[in-house]
């Protein structure tokens, strides 16, 4: 059955929530029928790997299929492997940027690449280096038989306006700061496997992906609840539903191709930060308080070839805001790790 229109009642719990983001789609159970092999989620500790994974592994139950899903990742967090392990899906605990470690994975036919760093490394290149660059240099060459989805992000993009609609896959890479150099070190590290062994590869452009315990919307949304200012420097973003998200990435998997394809994973609009505040503010009860001028271009991208392979997003950033705000106000648990969309210096 093909995911059904979402319910107007936000998700009242956790385990609301995670069915409803990784209840597959007939396009993904489509994707998947033309996929054979096991399958393998690096990076699977992240924000969006549980939910890829369980997505994932509920198409494969849905098809009759016996393949396997199976996570992989440092699970450093204490308790970051237990809704794997509930779910029945195999975990590999190791340090891909630990060659030793890589080499003791088994090659999978199929990859989905999450892994990275992103914060806490603006004065640690070293970091980025390692983790955005050299890691998946070596992965591209130890699945170098693999079919790969690796996920990079909007932030490889220079700045543009928004009334340009956000950057296309075309547009110029020349972003600010040091964090954002390195996600082209990551790209090129997948291009120059691909090309030199001919592994069939997709690159994902994503921002921001949203749910209800962290995203760009929550973080507007704390912060309106907890009296703070809203700064409109950055003035417009694009936000996608991490469920559309994930039934976007998934479905990249039989367009890998080498070179690797490029698509970006977004939203259709370019919001403006000054009328989600004002929303979030109306939904939450609360006066809204700005600071700053919003600047003439940020990072916006534009999924006009995401809409032409995958169709629209099901859910709209106004569902989203009703949701989340539904969610604070019930004093729903969120991950505390805001995304600091603000930062225009790339460097984080």
């Amino acid at each position: 059955m093909p995911k059904s229109l979402p319910p107007h009642d936000p998700p009242k719990s956790l385990d609301e929530l995670n069915e409803i983001i990784t209840r597959p789609t007939n396009a993904v159970l489509d994707a998947m029928s033309q996929i054979d092999g096991d399958f393998a989620v690096l990076g699977a500790g992240g924000k969006m790997g549980f939910h890829l994974c369980r997505e994932l592994q509920r198409a494969l139950e849905q098809l009759g299929r016996r393949e396997s899903v199976t996570a992989v990742s440092r699970f450093a967090a204490e308790g970051s492997r237990q809704a794997f392990e509930q779910a029945g899906i195999p975990v590999i605990a190791i340090d891909l940027s630990d060659r030793s470690q890589l080499d003791s994975v088994r090659r999978f036919p199929n990859v989905f690449y999450l892994a990275g760093i992103k914060f806490g490394t603006s004065s640690q290149s070293d970091l980025l280096h390692r983790f955005n660059v050299m890691m998946p240099q070596m992965v591209a060459d130890h699945f170098r038989e693999s079919r790969i989805v690796a996920l990079s992000t909007g932030c490889v993009y220079s700045f543009t306006t928004p009334s340009s609609g956000g950057s296309t896959e075309t547009s110029a890479i020349d972003p600010p700061g040091a964090y954002a150099q390195s996600c082209l070190g990551r790209e090129a590290a997948f291009v120059n496997g691909s090309k030199r062994h001919g592994t069939k590869c997709v690159l994902v452009r994503l921002n921001y992906s949203v749910e209800l315990r962290y995203g760009v919307l929550v973080d507007i949304a704390q912060k309106i609840q907890s009296g703070e200012t809203i700064d409109l420097e950055t003035g417009y973003v694009n936000v996608i539903w991490q469920g559309d998200a994930i039934t976007q990435i998934l479905q990249c998997l039989p367009l890998a191709e080498s070179p690797p394809m490029v698509i970006n994973v977004t939203g259709s609009k370019v919001e403006r930060v000054r009328d989600i505040a004002a929303e979030f503010g109306r939904r939450l009860g609360r006066g809204v308080q700005f600071s700053g001028r919003e600047a003439n271009n940020c990072w916006l991208s534009h999924n006009g070839i995401a809409r032409e392979r995958f169709g629209e997003p099901l859910i709209s950033t106004e569902m989203m805001i009703d949701w989340i705000a539904a969610w604070l106000l019930r004093g729903g648990e969120t991950l505390g790790k805001p995304t600091d969309f603000q930062v225009r210096s790339g460097n984080y």
